[in-house]
């Protein structure tokens, strides 16, 4: 049971988790640990490291767990950490509680020899919440540090009792490569809005064959919240749904750093005043963020000659307000900043930024956000970002290249855009599992053009609806898809590449634009 829809009707995500808190204060509703940090020495790793770990600050009780050979660990899912050469995390899940859970690496599947202890992040979720009330998760973390670049690494996680260097179960191990060290041609997908569901898992698969370095999830990632409004009132709320997703995240994520930002349907009031406390139980995600507390899923990292931006769209929604203002302002002063910072940045080429809500979009669903046109478009033009990637609708949508609200040049399949003396590209990548939305104007994708001169849609601003009437739409698909980006470096002063394809879950390509920038 949450909080009274008349009153949620008045509250903010923070003042219902304060009368949730007082409400259930018989139990805690994250239970955790202290963050773990694996440094390890030798061989594939740079010297001069240790191993270390922090103890738990709490633990569940005893009688809670069972003998650990009879639990196998599921839903591994990897993150770089700070710097993507040298860190990444190990995070992964196990039904019931285990006894001194811990990650075993090496640079061969047959040296595990290193053992790290992982660290424990419970999460209970109160009686009377939606369907899964007085349950409890598990989630482990194994912070990795000193690794080497461009390094492929062997990975097995356990427990008392499961030991994944036992012959019997090598089968379960995972490996993965940190970023190289200088500039290398490299691939990324994207997508935003997942849940479970059969083209959920299609399009995991697919992407996988894509072999990209690493995936970026748009938001609105597993769906257990369905209303996505940020009120504890959604009796629909059901956080198994997190289990199943992981489960279903493995194939890709155990492999390929599964770098997620954060949209409204995970924003669950239920965990903490910001409505982040689950996202921060089962993810870690770097820390270089204004303010993890509030903005957890607000980080940058760098991969090769490419800089990725993750915001925090619910900042400044003003279609779904649960968590309008929370930064203060924080947030875009450190977007700022971070652009200023990559932008003089003698080794980075491309700037591309990812987040929830559309700058963009034509969907007769949540169509533009006036808030992010508000905040961020005017920054993404002032340091000519590269790309900007969003989900929310969910369907395929690409621009032209937009300054000013307007069209600064059309940019037709196959095309190429160039940020430095044009403008922006946006595209809407919120078709990766599941139902699909609709389009006022018809599909004009890739050897389906149907294009339009205009198309009527409208944006959310503090007001309520604005109908407008856009000029930019200039790719249209409603059917399942992801994004994929090969990134080309350059010699000095020649153009760098960003190939970019949108991706039916067909197999088809139903788009394709190159974003090129002269390579410092």
């Amino acid at each position: 049971m949450g909080v009274p829809d008349q009153l949620a009707e008045h509250m903010s995500m923070a003042e219902q988790h304060e009368y949730l808190r007082a409400r259930f204060s018989r139990r805690t509703m994250i239970r955790g640990g202290a963050v773990t940090l694996g440094a390890v020495a030798g061989g594939a790793f740079v010297p001069g490291a240790v191993a270390q770990a922090a103890a738990p600050t709490r633990t569940f009780p005893s009688t809670e767990s069972v003998d650990g050979a009879l639990v196998a660990p599921f839903g591994r899912h990897l993150a770089y950490g700070n710097d993507p050469r040298t860190e990444m995390t190990v995070s992964w899940q196990v039904p019931v509680a285990v006894k001194k859970p811990f990650i075993r690496i090496g640079a061969r599947p047959w040296d595990l020899s290193r053992k790290i202890e992982a660290e424990v992040r419970t999460l209970y979720t109160p009686a009377g919440v939606g369907a899964s009330g007085d349950h409890t998760q598990y989630y482990l973390h194994a912070k990795l540090t000193h690794l080497r670049p461009g390094q492929t690494y062997y990975y097995g996680v356990g427990h008392q009792g499961f030991d994944p260097a036992e012959p019997h179960l090598t089968g379960t191990l995972g490996t993965f490569t940190t970023a190289p060290a200088h500039k290398k041609p490299f691939t990324f997908t994207a997508f935003g809005d997942q849940g479970v569901s059969y083209h959920g898992l299609a399009n995991d698969s697919l992407l996988l064959g894509q072999n990209p370095s690493f995936h970026l999830h748009a938001g609105d990632i597993a769906y257990a919240d369905p209303a996505g409004a940020g009120k504890t009132a959604d009796t629909g709320f059901d956080s198994r749904v997190w289990d199943q997703f992981l489960a279903q995240t493995e194939s890709v994520a155990k492999s390929v750093p599964w770098m997620v930002s954060y949209g409204n349907h995970d924003m669950e009031a239920w965990y903490s005043p910001n409505g982040y406390g689950g996202e921060e139980a089962r993810f870690t995600l770097p820390d270089n963020g204004p303010d993890k507390a509030h903005l957890p899923g607000v980080y940058s990292f760098v991969y090769g000659n490419t800089a990725i931006i993750s915001l925090d769209p619910n900042d400044v929604s003003f279609e779904i307000p649960a968590n309008l203002g929370i930064s203060g302002g924080t947030q875009t002063t450190w977007f700022e900043g971070q652009l200023k910072k990559y932008r003089a940045a003698k080794d980075i080429d491309f700037v591309i930024v990812f987040f929830h809500h559309c700058a963009y979009c034509t969907s007769t669903a949540h169509a533009s956000e006036g808030g992010v046109r508000q905040e961020w478009v005017p920054l993404f033009e002032k340091y000519t970002v590269d790309l900007v990637i969003n989900g929310h609708n969910h369907q395929y949508e690409r621009t032209d290249v937009i300054k000013g609200d307007k069209v600064a040049k059309k940019l037709p399949i196959g095309e190429t855009a160039y940020p430095e003396t044009e403008g922006v590209v946006y595209v809407t990548a919120g078709a990766a599992g599941r139902s699909l939305y609709a389009f006022s104007a018809p599909d004009s994708y890739e050897g389906h053009l149907n294009e339009r001169d205009s198309v009527a849609s409208f944006v959310n601003t503090k007001d309520g609806k604005v109908d407008e009437t856009v000029a930019w739409s200039r790719v249209r698909y409603l059917n399942y898809s992801f994004l994929r980006v090969d990134v080309e470096p350059a010699s000095k002063g020649h153009y760098a590449k960003l190939k970019v394809s949108g991706i039916a879950e067909t197999g088809d390509r139903i788009d394709h634009f190159t974003v090129a920038r002269r390579a410092k």
